[in-house]
């Protein structure tokens, strides 16, 4: 796993002019589950580690990463305020909490669910995918709370996601409180970022077993 690890590593910094297709064409090489977890920690990057842990690698791997180019352009259209980033063969959308939530509160807003109505027709179009939604808080109020409201604000979004037609076998939701910040908890603007919900999007078996089929000519 170590060497896998350091594998990840040498590709990714020696490959900076790379895109993320190609990136993702080779990181398969040291993927797995147990790895993205590790890589994921070690880094402070719940979304780099969940989705190294579903690549596939090689060619089919190229694949998916161009079918998950063509996706996440279609989300940065649908909803421009959003951050959408490609990684390896998988795609993260973060919305801050004050685009989906007042303060405090789980419930979505009316401004949140016309957001997720646009995410929704994209994600409904690429239907072989799996979506893990993270929430995560800013580090203020005690870690018991903090990572309550944070699983509460994922559910809010994963039911109002099931009510609009996306299958729940699609759909993980995972709560991570104040322990992966992204930003500095020591500033206003910092832990405003930090209040966030993220959309991991990777591929499920069938499309992995499409890309594996047309990496072999079949």
């Amino acid at each position: 796993m170590f060497s896998g690890i350091m594998a990840v590593a040498v590709i990714l910094s020696g490959c900076a002019s790379w895109n993320k297709t190609q990136k993702g064409a080779v990181i398969g090489t040291a993927g797995g589950a147990a790895t993205g977890a590790v890589i994921g920690r070690a880094s402070g990057n719940t979304a780099l580690g969940t989705i190294i842990g579903a690549t596939v690698g090689g060619v089919a791997g190229a694949v998916i990463g161009n079918q998950m180019d063509k996706q996440a352009k279609e989300i940065k259209d649908e909803l421009p305020n959003a951050k959408v980033e490609r990684v390896g063969e998988g795609i993260v959308v973060e919305l801050s909490d004050k685009v989906l939530f007042d303060f405090n509160k789980s419930d979505l807003t009316q401004t949140a669910q016309n957001s997720l109505d646009k995410i929704i027709v994209v994600l409904n179009k690429y239907s072989d995918t799996d979506i893990e939604i993270q929430g995560h808080t800013d580090s203020k109020g005690t870690n018991a709370y903090n990572q309550t409201l944070s699983v509460n604000r994922a559910n809010s979004v994963s039911r109002y996601l099931t009510a609009k037609n996306i299958a729940s076998s699609r759909l993980s939701v995972k709560g991570f409180g104040e322990e992966a910040p992204k930003y500095t908890n020591d500033t206003d603007e910092g832990r405003t970022q930090n209040r966030r919900v993220e959309f991991l999007i990777t591929a499920n078996e069938k499309m992995k077993a499409e890309a594996k089929k047309a990496a072999e000519g079949k």
